[in-house]
């Protein structure tokens, strides 16, 4: 448990980015990205016509937002799949502040990140092939 002042400011970051996600979450969650006008294109998208591996993401929060989960697997899975992951670093991170002793992740080896990479690429290249056009949003 937090018994010092410094263990007490320790968890304002973890604290700070979760509000701040929060806040970009209901924001996407009132702020329909289906409608027009409201965000700006993928400059990606745009540019060359093939889905980068963060297209339909907007759309999937905000379906997500609505407590829809099959619709944000079907606009963007690796944002969806991505979540539980990033909810469970976040909390290791808040514990080990909360403790004192912060998260050192041994999970992020160099190998491990050179895989998440290659997932990513695999996904953004997949997503605009013919048989991969179930992935594009």
């Amino acid at each position: 448990m937090v018994t010092d002042t410094r263990g007490r400011k320790a968890v304002l970051a973890p604290l700070g980015l979760a509000l701040a996600a929060g806040a970009a979450f209901a924001y996407v969650g009132v702020v329909d990205p289906n409608e027009s006008g409201h965000y700006p294109a993928c400059p990606f998208l745009t540019l060359t016509g093939w889905y980068c591996p963060g297209c339909g993401a907007l759309r999937a929060t905000h379906a997500l937002a609505h407590l829809d989960p099959v619709a944000a697997l079907k606009l963007n899975p690796l944002l969806v799949l991505a979540v539980p992951v990033v909810a469970y670093v976040w909390f290791r991170w808040l514990a080990g502040q909360w403790r004192g002793r912060p998260w050192r992740p041994r999970a992020l080896r160099p190998a491990y990140l050179w895989a998440l990479l290659a997932l990513v690429l695999v996904f953004w290249v997949v997503r605009n092939l013919p048989f991969g056009a179930f992935l594009a949003p």
